[in-house]
């Protein structure tokens, strides 16, 4: 079949990685791509949100699957588009309706329905810059640490932890009254600070059936020992080495099986990945946030690990057959280093030569922000390249990252030597 896949990151490399080595798969296209897809099939000049370039492609080249990376296509609608269109409706599109991308295009939307389904998450409350004054004495009854979210999409970096109630003042005004993240601050969500640690749980639903994919764990800092800046991950370990079987249960039963009930609950259409970021406190889980797509670098370590075809995997889901589907993991453990420009994930710059890719290893090396230039291989973005690697256990599978990444170079190149160390 011909399959078109939307995006151009690291997320969509492995995708595209998979996807291509399907038997399913006659012909791959990616929308618009990066110069890592163009070794798994062929790049189209062609926005992710452009929906009608989209519409004439998939009709023009006999599309079969549609399989949608990034979150604004979602947020934006793509799914209700192909729905509501007598050309494309037959089409089978993965990815969730408009109304299930509220889970990640409004925090509010998200806690609200956590809220309704009795789903475990903090204690939270939203503002706008109409009620800020309430958001100022609200943040005065909680304990620091202050967690200020942006309730729109800002591209993973819309979060902020401050330690200090005067700075978190500060914040919410800086969030609410200048737009610091744009249209994506207009309104903030204030919430309690969960003291735990982090992991990422991946499920893909079909709305009435569900498999849960390998649990992950990223890295969101720029600087080692987690400090600094917050990035959209630096690297990530799969599976994650705490999250065993009886953790394993009270996700599903507490959080996975209560989400989809309540989607299935609300009538809202979903056929697509459900990324769940999770807080463990104490041996409790607890959600920090809805995502309503495959994470970026979590893709790279969650989708190499899959033994079954991942085309028939994501056709019987948007067919709502997933049921039917079987299951199979590579029981190995994976982890990817992302290797990013100097100054991210503040200002950076483009354009820079990368050597050393063609040197022959077992790692995987998925392209996030990079762009093809007369026949050589340049930085286009901040998180540039993700090395992953697979190993009986994670401390040798980084070990083979590592070694891989010092045969890579370009100008400025900066990368986290402490991924995994606290696991």
């Amino acid at each position: 079949m011909n399959i078109l896949l939307l995006g151009s990151g690291g997320r969509e490399h492995a995708f595209a990685y998979l996807l291509s080595r399907s038997p399913r798969c006659k012909q791959l296209y990616i929308a618009p791509g990066n110069a890592g897809t163009a070794l798994e099939g062929e790049n189209v000049a062609i926005s992710a949100t452009d929906f009608s370039k989209i519409k004439e492609f998939c009709l023009s080249k006999q599309i079969s699957l549609v399989v949608v990376g990034p979150e604004e296509p979602l947020v934006k609608g793509i799914v209700d588009f192909f729905a509501q269109d007598a050309a494309l409706s037959k089409i089978p599109i993965v990815g969730p309706s408009q109304k299930g991308a509220t889970l990640e295009g409004s925090k509010e939307f998200a806690k609200e329905f956590m809220q309704r389904h009795h789903i475990p998450t903090a204690r939270y409350a939203s503002f706008t810059k109409d009620t800020i004054e309430e958001g100022l004495r609200f943040l005065e009854s909680m304990q620091a640490p202050y967690v200020l979210k942006a309730d729109g999409l800002a591209a993973g970096k819309g979060v902020v932890i401050l330690d200090n109630l005067q700075e978190a003042q500060s914040e919410l005004k800086r969030m609410l009254l200048e737009e610091k993240f744009g249209i994506a601050s207009q309104k903030v969500v204030i919430e309690e600070f969960l003291k735990g640690i982090e992991l990422s749980c991946f499920v893909l639903t079909d709305g009435q059936s569900y498999k849960i994919l390998p649990t992950a764990k990223d890295y969101k800092r720029i600087g080692e020992g987690d400090t600094g800046l917050n990035t959209g991950g630096m690297g990530a370990v799969s599976p994650v080495p705490f999250a065993n079987e009886a953790l394993m249960q009270k996700i599903e039963e507490r959080i996975i099986k209560p989400t989809i009930e309540g989607l299935k609950k609300e009538q809202i259409t979903y056929r697509g990945f459900v990324f769940i970021g999770l807080i463990k406190v104490g041996d409790d889980p607890f959600v920090i946030e809805y995502n309503v797509r495959m994470g970026d670098p979590e893709t790279e370590v969650v989708l190499p690990r899959l033994q079954t075809d991942l085309v028939t995997l994501l056709e019987a889901t948007a067919k709502e057959q997933l049921k039917d589907c079987p299951l199979s993991i590579d029981p190995r453990s994976a982890t990817t280093v992302m290797l990013v420009s100097g100054g991210y994930p503040e200002d950076y710059q483009k354009g820079k030569v990368i050597s050393g890719l063609e040197v022959q290893s077992e790692s995987l090396i998925f392209h996030a922000g990079t762009c093809l230039k007369d026949g050589k291989v340049l930085t286009a973005g901040g998180r540039v390249l993700a090395v992953t690697s697979l190993a009986d256990n994670f401390k040798e599978a980084l070990k083979k990252s590592y070694s891989r990444i010092e045969k890579i170079s370009f100008e400025n190149m900066y990368y986290r030597k402490d991924i995994g160390m606290d696991l």
